[in-house]
């Protein structure tokens, strides 16, 4: 299989569900992702700057081609209100032909 051809998906967290909709509104606009799939609140523990954090944020769980992560990723530098956004993709071991299909459609150009 392509690279062009290989899907992921991108977990993207911040503070504000309603950034990160519009941010997710823009990537799916561009192609750069065929859908996202926002958490309005999660619960967030991490270490940051020597103090343990716990914080509430928001999720988005975006569906899209591996050759778009790198754009994703600098979208997310200029874009994104943290120092340092949590952008992670997971390849997709396995996914329903026609969604799969779907995807790739909506994420082409």
């Amino acid at each position: 299989m392509a690279v062009d051809d290989e899907l992921v998906s991108v977990s993207i967290t911040a503070a504000d569900a309603e950034w990160l909709a519009e941010f997710t509104r823009k990537l799916v606009t561009d192609r750069l992702a065929a859908c996202g799939n926002i958490h309005p609140s999660i619960r967030s523990i991490y270490r940051w700057d020597n103090a343990i954090e716990d914080d509430t944020e928001a999720l988005v769980t975006l569906h899209t081609r591996r050759s778009h992560v790198r754009e994703i990723i600098a979208r997310a530098d200029v874009e994104h209100p943290y120092d340092t956004p949590q952008v992670l993709a997971v390849p997709i071991v396995v996914a329903h032909p026609g969604y799969r299909d779907w995807v790739l459609t909506e994420t082409a150009g």
